[in-house]
């Protein structure tokens, strides 16, 4: 019997149409690996650098796809999923040579949390059902211009 996987407290899970397609561009594109899956079942929990995403597949009529409305393109209206990165120029890099979906080119930007200023190079990119995946990597610290 193998050893239960170390999941994270909070994991998002992302109901997907198509879940061949969305493990081909999560473990294909962005790096990620499978953790687990249950096939049959059209589930698979994938993770990238302590990362976690539990990606499953849409079935309109089984009462287990939870869902609060209609689902309609793009998924995830109102949220983008943070996620933090190494390497992330190279991430960047793939992302573009597999003509995956950029909604926010690659930036380097300053975030005030209280007197600090947090800074990050990041990127937004749209998986196969609209979701914005937001890759970050950190570039350090300085006094907050407040």
């Amino acid at each position: 019997m193998s050893p239960r996987p170390n999941v994270n407290p909070l994991v998002p899970e992302l109901l997907c149409t198509d879940i061949k397609a969305s493990i081909a561009f999560y473990c294909g594109v962005l790096g990620f690996h499978i953790l687990y899956e249950r096939p049959e079942k059209g589930f698979a929990m994938v993770e990238r650098q302590g990362s976690q995403i539990m990606l499953d597949q849409y079935r309109p009529d089984d009462e287990r796809s939870w869902r609060a409305a209609p689902m309609e393109r793009p998924f995830g209206r109102g949220m983008n999923l943070e996620i933090g990165t190494e390497k992330i120029d190279d991430l960047y890099t793939a992302t573009q040579s597999h003509s995956a979906s950029i909604f926010l080119p690659i930036e380097e930007r300053w975030y005030r949390a209280d007197d600090l200023d947090l800074g990050v190079r990041q990127f937004i990119v749209l998986d196969p059902d609209g979701y914005l995946l937001r890759f970050s990597q950190e570039m350090g610290t300085r006094a907050a211009k407040i």
